[in-house]
């Protein structure tokens, strides 16, 4: 057997397969995206080479580029400030409760998202509406009516409205990572943290935070990701607007590529959007490297 495995052309065999699923997958498509992001060119013709000109006009003179990019960070701490805290606290109580409950609670807290996402964006669209929405006519019921707004269409208000439909919708899954996170920690430790005298706060803090750390570092990466390629719910919402308040960049480049038939210019933002990922991806690894290491 050992003679089989060192056998070059037996690695080649079981190398090759996926190799060549990367190349043709991942490899391949981003070296055209960076071939045609060094061209003028509408997805119809020939495209005309341009050099670098696309890069530059993003990086130094696209403001809706960096407001999309800044739309994507701020969603991102929402979701690792804000919506993380909420699951992980969510989880431990849905944990505490036992048989049926339980199970009513974690399918209750999902359900969101096994809802198409087109119904997910036309009801909170609904609720939004400035004239006949929930949300304004709860005001006007509780006698808040000088508070209703154009939730939507408000450019101060619009990103937030539409970041508070984000966290809710990925709410489910970041409760369910971490539920399965606490139904893996051994429930001695809190037998002993509980003989040590430990109320329920500091058993979590002493004891399941630091054994859902992996788990954390998982989910928090999960949420960058998904905050920077955001795209369907903020397109069927509002398509970037209003005056681009609320446009991140996978939807920026869909209108570039495909709405505006700039496919070189979409190509370009495809390439940074890459980068910002892969930059995100590393820069977490090392802040909770760095924490584990502390």
């Amino acid at each position: 057997m050992n003679k089989v495995y060192s056998n070059k052309w037996v690695i080649l065999s079981l190398v090759a397969p996926a190799g060549i699923l990367f190349i043709g997958a991942i490899l391949a498509p981003i070296c055209l995206s960076v071939y045609f992001g060094m061209t003028q060119y509408t997805g119809m013709g020939t495209p005309v080479f341009i050099g670098m000109e696309n890069f530059r006009q993003l990086i130094f003179h696209d403001e809706v580029f960096w407001g999309s990019l800044g739309n994507a960070v701020l969603l991102g701490l929402c979701f690792v400030f804000l919506q993380h805290p909420i699951c992980m606290i969510f989880a431990v109580l849905v944990d505490k409760v036992s048989g049926k409950f339980e199970k009513f609670f974690r399918a209750a807290y999902f359900v969101p998202n096994v809802i198409s996402v087109a119904i997910i964006a036309s009801m909170w669209v609904f609720i939004y509406n400035p004239d006949f929405g929930l949300l304004n006519s709860v005001l006007r019921a509780i006698g808040l009516g000088g508070s209703q707004q154009e939730w939507l269409g408000n450019p101060d208000l619009a990103i937030w409205s539409v970041i508070i439909v984000l966290v809710w919708h990925g709410f489910g899954w970041g409760l369910l990572i971490y539920y399965a996170g606490i139904k893996g920690i051994d429930t001695q430790l809190y037998e002993a943290a509980a003989i040590d005298g430990a109320t329920g706060v500091q058993a979590f803090f002493r004891v399941t935070i630091p054994m859902m750390r992996p788990i954390i570092r998982v989910n928090v990466t999960l949420a960058i990701i998904s905050a920077l390629k955001q795209m369907e719910t903020v397109y069927l919402l509002t398509n970037g607007g209003p005056g681009n308040k609320t446009q991140f960049l996978a939807n920026y480049l869909y209108q570039k590529a495909f709405s505006s038939y700039e496919y070189g210019y979409g190509n370009a933002i495809s390439v940074l959007f890459v980068i910002v990922c892969m930059v995100a991806t590393v820069l977490l690894n090392k802040v909770f490297k760095t924490k584990a290491e502390a």
